[in-house]
C-alpha cells in the first residue's frame, strides 16, 4: 500500500517543484535613490554636480524626474532639477550631470572645505519619479560627506 502511494504522490510532488521554478526570480522592487557623487567648483563658480540615480530593485527602474534641494553643511546650496528619462539596469546605477548656480553661504563652505582639505557633510532630499516597472513617485533623503580630490582642484568626492 505504501507502494502505491508513493507510485503516485513521487510524481504529484516533482510536478509541484517544476511548477514552482517556472515563475522565475521573485520580482523585489525598491524605490529608487539618489546622492551627490561629485561636486566639481567650476572657474565661474558654479557647481557640476554629478548625481548618481541608484536602484536597488532586480528588474529595471526608468527613472523620469528628479526634484531635490541640497543642503551643505545645513546651509541650503542649490535646488537640483532634472528631467532625464534614464533606464537603471537592476540593482546598478547611473549618473546624471547638472550645473546648479549654489548659495553664496554655500559656496563659501565648499570653498573652506576646499582649501583646508576637509570635508563638507551634505542632504539631498527630494523626490524621484519613475514610470517603470511601474509609475510611481517616490522621497528619498540622503545623507553623505564630500571630501576634496588630491590632485583634482576644485573636486570633492
Amino acid at each position: 500500500m505504501l507502494r502505491k502511494a508513493a507510485f503516485f504522490l513521487i510524481p504529484i510532488a516533482l510536478l509541484a517543484l517544476l511548477m514552482a521554478c517556472s515563475s522565475g526570480p521573485r520580482k523585489r522592487i525598491f524605490p529608487p535613490t539618489a546622492s551627490v557623487q561629485e561636486l566639481t567648483v567650476q572657474a565661474d563658480g558654479r557647481w557640476q554636480v554629478r548625481l548618481r540615480l541608484q536602484s536597488f530593485s532586480n528588474v529595471p527602474h526608468t527613472v523620469s524626474e528628479v526634484s531635490a534641494q541640497l543642503r551643505v553643511d545645513g546651509i541650503d546650496a542649490a535646488t537640483l532639477a532634472l528631467s532625464p528619462t534614464v533606464a537603471i539596469g537592476p540593482q546598478n546605477a547611473e549618473i546624471e550631470d547638472i550645473i546648479v548656480t549654489p548659495s553664496p553661504g554655500a559656496a563659501a563652505r565648499v570653498q573652506a572645505a576646499l582649501d583646508g582639505g576637509r570635508r563638507v557633510d551634505y542632504v539631498l532630499n527630494g523626490t524621484l519619479v519613475s514610470t517603470e516597472p511601474d509609475r510611481r513617485r517616490d522621497l528619498f533623503n540622503f545623507d553623505g560627506q564630500l571630501w576634496p580630490v588630491p590632485g583634482l582642484p576644485g573636486v570633492l568626492r
